[in-house]
């Protein structure tokens, strides 16, 4: 057992929001160690009121158990606060091919400089012509947008 054969284990672990993503993809997993035999776990979630939190914790136990290993811990770290700058690059991409535009860290920068809406491509047509809905979507960490050129509806993950 090793840091890297953990790390690789989490990558079964999927978020029950966005199951397309691992806990490592939407980088929750803020460091793995192993001392005394005990594999120990830090996760950070999303925002400090998300309910998928204890989902994730449960399903990260229960992946280490079927993997044998039952000596283990799961610590919550909230600070710093999670950023979808940890979101991985193949993260972002399995976003988009899932349908969700992944987050823009300029938009992010835009809204608060300009309050501007975010210029997000269509995650179907790749058309930058869209625009929001709703500041919320499916869940709290999306945004729901439109795109005007194939007028099919979106979720935007929201910068953080």
């Amino acid at each position: 057992m090793s840091v890297e054969s953990i790390w690789q284990i989490l990558e079964n672990v999927t978020d029950p929001e966005l199951p397309v993503l691992s806990v490592v993809d939407l980088g929750i997993v803020r460091d793995v160690k192993i001392e005394d035999g005990i594999v120990k776990i830090f996760i950070t979630p999303t925002y400090s009121g998300c309910p998928a939190m204890n989902v994730i914790s449960t399903n990260i136990r229960l992946e280490l158990l079927t993997q044998g290993i039952e000596n283990h811990t799961i610590t919550t770290v909230l600070s710093p606060a999670w950023t979808t700058d940890w979101l991985s690059e193949n993260g972002k991409q399995k976003l988009k091919n899932y349908g969700i535009a992944p987050p823009i860290l300029t938009a992010r920068l835009d809204k608060i400089l300009f309050a501007a809406d975010p210029s997000v491509s269509c995650p179907l047509c790749g058309s930058t012509a869209t625009e929001m809905i709703s500041e919320f979507g499916s869940t709290a960490c999306k945004s729901l947008m439109r795109c005007r050129d194939c007028r099919e509806p979106f979720d935007y993950f929201k910068c953080h």
